[in-house]
């Protein structure tokens, strides 16, 4: 019997500790992960369905996902690096065009339209739910997160 537990316990070891390892260490952008709405345009319907269905930006761990205005496919920028502040954060994105490759076959929203470049997105937060993407040609308006209360 001490040996099947003895046993049972071993065998259970790596299961009991696999949600601690799982979750990592947090990510400094941990705060914007979500669903954000607006951005091309004032954000409206931040709670229910119609945000949730087609948000504008996504943030996640690794990866920044946002839609375009006349392409509702999401355009992935893989995350190099974040580095964050009190009032927001700059995010890094991997490069789109390999070094010495044309740029003239990407979607032409495949970026934020922002003066620092297509591989470099500022975000200032303004409240706990809105951020903004201070002077993107394409995202002029504020983002507020789905599902915060509407104002």
């Amino acid at each position: 019997m001490k040996r099947r537990l003895a046993c049972s316990l071993i065998l259970a070891t790596p299961f009991l500790a696999a949600p601690a390892i799982a979750q990592g260490p947090v990510a400094p952008h941990e705060w914007l992960f979500g669903s954000w709405t607006g951005g091309m345009f004032p954000a409206a319907d931040t709670i229910g369905p119609r945000c949730t269905a087609q948000p504008t930006v996504i943030f996640t761990r690794d990866v920044v996902l946002r839609s375009g205005l006349l392409d509702p496919a999401y355009r992935q920028r893989i995350i190099e690096t974040v580095v964050t502040r009190a009032d927001g954060a700059t995010f890094r994105f991997s490069p789109v065009v390999p070094p010495g490759a044309s740029a003239a076959r990407l979607p032409p929203d495949i970026a934020f339209g922002c003066p620092a470049g297509p591989d470099v997105l500022e975000v200032r937060r303004i409240g706990p739910d809105e951020i903004v993407f201070p002077d993107c040609r394409d995202m002029p308006s504020p983002l507020r997160r789905c599902g915060s209360p509407e104002r």
